[in-house]
């Protein structure tokens, strides 16, 4: 990479009249691929008047750079796009080209609604009672109540229970996330004859060190214990494996995974566990 590329700092603005969820996926999903580049992100959600994007280009004018948006309120993107051009700014709608081949594809214009992807349905409510679940059931919490989870995981501490079971909770799925330490005893739930999906979380002993060793000296804590330990994380893991394989739980090794890609192996296993669940009560 050139030099005055790596040195450059690239300003990227997000503008959205919803939450921007879809607008910052997207995004991320686009910057990743530009390793090295010194990206500064702005992101600019809810705005839901002419009146509040006037004032978000004070601030972009400030910091000239792309203008990434998805906004469908025909005074707001006019007020952006008038403004950008102005400014000689380049601007991205995301969405344009999905929303204009579909409606080309149907034979119906677009209602030009904002947010109509967070609209208070049945699934907004689920995945509302699932996150609400999850978090009462992370880290071991209640865990002798755990007959309504969707899906249960199982892991050594670090491991990336709670990131990946609100990610799951987020897709509507009752997550609880169980700790598993060496020598304590586990709940009573989780054995072989358990009727809900349990899977097991593992990583490498040489990154779980590293992930701990961090943890500890971000919040000021002695790094040198059996907590950050090698030979002591190798057995931790063993066991842990050893537990999952004598109760038949998948394991999935998440090292060289990322929340996303962890959620969606443990959805793959859970939806084939779900599939054959059902096709054992329906030859009963």
């Amino acid at each position: 990479m050139e030099r005055a590329v790596k040195d450059k700092i690239f300003h990227v603005h997000l503008v959205s009249d919803s939450t921007g969820e879809t607008l910052e996926s997207m995004a991320n999903a686009s910057l990743a691929q530009f390793e090295g580049v010194n990206i500064k992100r702005h992101f600019w959600p809810m705005i839901r008047s002419d009146h509040q994007m006037r004032r978000v280009m004070e601030d972009i004018a400030e910091h000239n750079g792309l203008v990434m948006y998805t906004a469908v309120n025909v005074k707001i993107r006019e007020v952006l796009e008038n403004s950008c051009q102005a400014l000689g700014l380049p601007t991205l709608p995301i969405l344009d080209p999905a929303i204009s081949m579909l409606g080309s594809y149907f034979g119906v214009e677009a209602s030009g609604k904002s947010g109509r992807q967070h609209a208070l349905d049945k699934d907004y409510f689920a995945r509302i009672d699932a996150l609400h679940y999850t978090m009462a059931h992370d880290d071991g919490q209640l865990s002798d109540d755990l007959r309504e989870a969707d899906i249960i995981i199982v892991g050594v501490s670090r491991t990336s229970k709670t990131p990946t079971s609100i990610y799951l909770a987020n897709k509507g799925f009752r997550t609880a996330n169980v700790p598993f330490v060496p020598d304590c005893p586990m709940p009573p739930a989780l054995t072989g004859d358990s009727k809900q999906f349990v899977v097991g979380l593992t990583t490498s002993p040489e990154v779980l060190s590293q992930i701990r060793v961090n943890r500890m000296r971000s919040i000021n804590e002695d790094d040198n214990t059996l907590y950050t330990e090698q030979d002591r994380i190798k057995e931790e893991v063993a066991q842990c494996r050893r537990y999952c394989t004598h109760h038949r739980f998948p394991v999935i090794d998440v090292s060289r995974r990322s929340i996303e890609e962890t959620a969606a192996a443990i959805l793959h296993k859970y939806l084939g566990w779900r599939e054959s669940q059902q096709s054992a009560l329906g030859a009963q």
